[in-house]
């Protein structure tokens, strides 16, 4: 018998254990989430933010729905999908950023991340009610945790008094609305391409947002420069395709509480980018807010245990 047949000589295959990227797109989403605060704080300095997010958003869908047509992807959503996106672009895009941009006129980029971080409290209240997501003791105890460091770090920075009350209520309102966002899509869960369907609430947001930017602002007030070209083209490239491409993505493979989780990571990334890009002031108390948030995202994230068999 030779030795090729030999079942000594035989190999066996060894599966080869597959790199887990989840944790890479957390971390490139999480970087890109907090920045796109910044890059609309310098945006909004030399343009009027809601002609800004008109330009941002058509801009972003045309190059979504043109890239999809010259690779000749297939359509694959139906009239239902197209609609529940269109519907998300309102949610997502038009208000959530037309009233966070309004707010930022006035509000620091590090309190307008902290504030808009509040967004796994009230979505895991939601997720609970309406898409019947377990709402564990330890998701409970983490939540506290996390919705305790943020208000910390929200209530001395409004001691301080550099913050308009004007600015933080449009950014109230803006958390609320991407707290709405998150449990339509987790609700409604349009099928067929993530891609394609980015484009499409683009698309409806830039449209949803056109009649008042023309109405309350105009283009004479845009000062052009090149701090806002390059806050401008992040916010595009960065913020409208890639990171609600990563952010829908999350949604689905975490779930809506877990993935609204991440945004905890916003105030201390978004402090740190105000503070690196443009000076703003950041003190120890504000820092000292970090601890629970970050203690809240293992606690709301983590996995649970498997039960023996």
């Amino acid at each position: 018998m030779s030795s090729a047949s030999s079942p000594a000589a035989t190999s066996v295959p060894v599966p080869r254990t597959r790199f887990n990227t989840l944790p890479l797109l957390i971390a490139l989403f999480c970087l890109l989430w907090s920045y796109a605060f910044v890059a609309g704080k310098i945006g909004v300095t030399d343009c009027p933010p809601l002609i800004l997010l008109v330009a941002r958003f058509s801009l972003a869908g045309v190059l979504i729905l043109g890239a999809s047509l010259l690779r000749r992807d297939q359509w694959d959503l139906s009239w239902r999908d197209a609609a529940v996106f269109a519907v998300l672009g309102v949610a997502n895009n038009a208000l959530y950023l037309g009233l966070g941009y309004t707010g930022l006129k006035t509000v620091s980029a590090g309190l307008g991340a902290l504030i808009v971080s509040a967004n796994p409290v009230f979505t895991a209240m939601l997720a609970a009610m309406f898409l019947g997501e377990t709402m564990t003791l330890r998701k409970v105890v983490g939540l506290v945790l996390g919705i305790a460091g943020v208000a910390f770090i929200v209530w001395h920075r409004m001691k301080v008094g550099t913050d308009s009350p004007h600015g933080i209520l449009f950014t109230l309102a803006s958390l609320a609305s991407i707290v709405a966002g998150t449990v339509l899509f987790k609700l409604l869960a349009p099928k067929g391409s993530l891609w394609i369907g980015n484009g499409i609430q683009n698309i409806a947001g830039g449209l949803a947002v056109m009649p008042f930017a023309f109405t309350l602002s105009s283009l004479s007030d845009v000062v052009p420069s090149m701090r806002l070209a390059g806050a401008f083209a992040f916010l595009v490239l960065g913020g409208s395709i890639l990171a609600y491409l990563l952010w829908f993505h999350l949604l689905k493979v975490c779930g809506a509480t877990a993935a609204s989780a991440y945004h905890f990571l916003m105030p201390p990334l978004g402090m740190l980018f105000a503070y690196l890009v443009l000076g703003e002031h950041v003190e120890f108390r504000d820092l000292l807010g970090i601890v629970p948030v970050a203690l809240g995202i293992y606690l709301v994230t983590r996995p649970a245990a498997a039960s023996p068999k």
